[in-house]
């Protein structure tokens, strides 16, 4: 679909609905003036009053009059009802097509591109920006439409009775109008994008923050470990309370002007009166204006938060727009199969988007088909970068990642998900049951399959203790899984789904013991026969491995078996001392 800006973007998500925000404009438009026929019916009953007076008026036209207002007032709220439910059907179905739309863009991208919007900012932009302009079509927009068409007709009918109290009335309202325009032109359209960033941006850090609760628990930390949540919710702060001292002043005028009609009208009437003989013609128009004025007050308000409503609708757009901006993986042109299950990269360079240098530069290195391979270095030194390039969850910049001889870019996507196994530090799961959460890497999987996955994956004890086993939902009625757990789950996930290579990034970092026995059980049945890339910092469960190699900010600093890395006492042979030494550490009794 071809992007358009604004809100007729809006109309081509609605499709065929797009008639009925049409019609709903269209009824919202006659709905607002058929609004004025009962102010004009109860001021037809004021005059008849006024005029008979001292005598006794015409009963039976006040009553006439009186049921014309309330006939005229139900026919208004029949054909605004007739409206929303119109502009609610267009509304819903244009919410769920850019639900639909954006989410199926989504899942087209690469893994990678989650990290660096921020998956609370994508979340904020599917839900929140597409139920705004679900609200803007259901009920703002109709009414924009009343707001605009009801003083167009009172502007008419302010100049048709006494053209001097017209003046007076609209006197105030243009002054109204200019200070609106300077409080929601082009300048507010910029400032209600800042809003939005900043609440994107803390919405953003909140879920980072919530995440890492476990680690702020673990460590007796406080939330102001996490400086950049608390950066967000200050800038947050400040911004908010600088733009509502900005607007004080303008909102105060434009208040001070829309409430000011009646002391222009009373003003035009006393000079009126003190230039010119008063009659009763005159004062019955009074009465008119009188009774109609402060409609022109109640729409220019709607007027103006409507101009804000469709200022939030398209920075909406935008946002959304800047999630389908960004381009899926492109699927090969002609299609390859790799060889084998080795891996290579040549040359290999790639900076994260935004960053300053290269998280992997000029990086080259194999892992023999059925080998295991570890990936060791200090923090930042590229190791999961190299795991997310062999699964793209990036594509490089220059260089080649290759499976089997095979570029992964010449391999289709689901191929290439199929053959890579990625095991995180941190395994998520479904608020689903276990079934469903296995089923993800194999959904036509049957129930022997999910429970020899299972149990190769030491999870037999996890099921015992579940009330309703496979079939127990996690998260529902108190069931709750900890983190070992959980990753054997997911190790029982990565067994079904039996890909020929498999990535372990820190898999057993946050496991306790009793866990990280089970889940090196675990890891045994799921590598066997299997590529194997390891990502480790602690270096006694690489010991084993065919090679290792050492990254060093991004580059190759040395590669071999371990034994051979400490002949060679370069960056391995220290980072192991520095290990060793620290695993020898022992807490001292207090005498």
């Amino acid at each position: 679909m071809q992007k358009k800006e604004g809100y007729p973007t809006l109309f081509d998500y609605a499709g065929r609905h797009k008639y009925l925000t049409f019609a709903a404009l269209v009824l919202s438009g006659i709905s607002a003036l058929l609004s004025l026929a009962p102010f004009l019916y109860i001021w037809l009953i004021v005059r008849g009053v006024i005029e008979a007076l001292p005598g006794i008026p015409d009963t039976d036209a006040l009553i006439f009059y009186g049921w014309m207002a309330v006939l005229f007032a139900a026919l208004t709220l029949l054909v605004y009802i007739g409206g929303l439910m119109c502009s609610h059907l267009a509304a819903f179905r244009v919410a769920a097509n850019i639900r639909k739309a954006t989410i199926a863009h989504v899942l087209a991208l690469p893994s990678g591109s989650f990290d660096a919007v921020g998956s609370g900012k994508v979340r904020k932009i599917i839900d929140e920006s597409s139920a705004a302009t679900e609200t803007y079509l259901a009920h703002n927009l109709p009414d924009l439409v009343g707001a605009i068409a009801t003083p167009a007709a009172l502007l008419v009918m302010l100049f048709v009775f006494d053209w001097r109290l017209g003046i007076a009335c609209i006197l105030p309202a243009i002054c109204a109008f200019l200070v609106m325009a300077r409080m929601t032109g082009r300048r507010m359209q910029e400032k209600m994008k800042q809003y939005q960033d900043a609440l994107a941006d803390m919405n953003n850090e909140a879920v980072e923050y919530v995440r890492g609760v476990p680690v702020v628990k673990t460590f007796g930390q406080t939330v102001f470990s996490f400086k950049r949540f608390k950066a967000s919710i200050d800038r947050y702060s400040k911004w908010v309370v600088a733009y509502t001292k900005e607007l004080r002043q303008p909102m105060m005028f434009f208040t001070l002007f829309l409430d000011a009609t009646f002391a222009f009208l009373g003003g035009a009437a006393l000079l009126i009166a003190g230039l010119a003989s008063v009659n009763t013609a005159f004062i019955v128009d009074l009465v008119f204006y009188v009774v109609l004025s402060p409609l022109l007050a109640l729409m220019f308000n709607r007027i103006m938060y409507m101009s804000e409503n469709g200022m939030i609708v398209k920075d909406a757009m935008a946002r959304i727009n800047s999630l389908l901006d960004i381009r899926p993986l492109e699927e090969p042109a002609q299609p390859r199969r790799p060889e084998d299950f080795s891996i290579e990269l040549k040359e290999v360079s790639f900076r994260y988007p935004a960053a300053s240098r290269d998280a992997v530069h000029k990086l080259s290195l194999s892992v023999k088909a059925g080998g295991t391979a570890a990936l060791v270095g200090e923090s930042g030194g590229g190791k999961t970068t190299v795991a997310a390039l062999i699964s793209r969850f990036w594509d490089v910049a220059e260089g080649e990642v290759k499976i089997g001889g095979v570029n992964v870019k010449d391999i289709p996507k689901r191929d290439l998900a199929d053959t890579v196994s990625y095991v995180f530090q941190d395994s998520k799961l479904l608020k689903a049951s276990i079934a469903d959460n296995l089923r993800i890497a194999k959904p036509n999987a049957t129930e022997e399959e999910l429970k020899a996955a299972l149990t190769a994956a030491q999870c037999d004890d996890i099921l015992a203790a579940l009330p309703d086993g496979i079939a127990t939902v996690i998260g529902a009625d108190g069931v709750y899984l900890s983190g070992g757990q959980q990753q054997r789950i997911a190790l029982a996930r990565a067994i079904l789904k039996d890909a020929p290579i498999v990535v372990l990034d820190e898999a057993t970092a946050f496991a306790d013991p009793e866990n990280e026995y089970k889940v090196q059980r675990a890891f045994e049945k799921l590598t066997e026969g299997k590529t194997v890339l390891m990502i480790a910092h602690r270096l006694s469960t690489v010991m084993n491995a065919d090679e290792i190699f050492v990254l060093d900010e991004g580059e190759l600093a040395e590669c071999g078996t371990h034994a051979e890395l400490l002949e060679k006492h370069g960056v391995y042979a220290r980072m192991w001392q520095e290990y060793t030494t620290a695993a020898s550490w022992k807490v001292a009794k207090e005498c």
